[in-house]
């Protein structure tokens, strides 16, 4: 968690100065995004609520993305991710959705991805989206990497973004 903290208190600092709110879904990273952000005093202030949506059991019970919706995409990959971060921002009413998805390890996906593939994506006042490859199926250090990538991925994204 301490290689988080310092973004994560850079991504609070800019949302609790702009009064702006996120909210996050996450997969591979498993929880340490929120984590992250729920850790900087002051939450309540900007942090409307998370998902770790990990199957699609979760992906329908916790945000709402139906079977439908999915026609033509597949997990662990950037349309996904978009999809994930706009459908949490629209069900939090919140500034910001941010979205990880991917293959943390030791082995990849069943969508051919290895371990190691993450895809992010933010959705608001501005959108972004990124596929990181760490090149290893060390599952813990992939979680962290990919946890780090998606506060850097906003971050970038509030540093680049006039207030809304």
């Amino acid at each position: 968690m301490n290689i988080l903290m310092p973004v994560a208190e850079k991504v609070a600092h800019h949302l609790k100065t702009r009064k702006e709110t996120i909210a996050v879904a996450e997969s591979s990273a498993g929880g340490l995004v929120a984590a992250a952000l729920l850790s900087v005093p002051g939450a309540s202030a900007y942090f409307l609520g998370g998902a770790i949506v990990y199957t699609r059991q979760s992906r329908s019970a916790l945000v709402g993305i139906t079977d439908a919706e999915m026609a033509g995409l597949r997990s662990s990959s950037e349309p996904y991710a978009k999809l994930l971060a706009r459908t949490q921002r629209h069900r939090h009413a919140a500034t910001w959705g941010l979205a990880e998805t991917g293959a943390a390890g030791p082995t990849g996906n069943r969508y051919g991805d290895k371990a190691g593939h993450t895809c992010i994506a933010v959705a608001g006042p501005s959108d972004r989206a990124l596929t990181l490859e760490t090149g290893h199926g060390d599952r813990a250090a992939n979680m962290r990497a990919f946890a780090l990538k998606t506060l850097e991925t906003m971050l970038a994204v509030l540093e680049a973004e006039p207030k809304a």
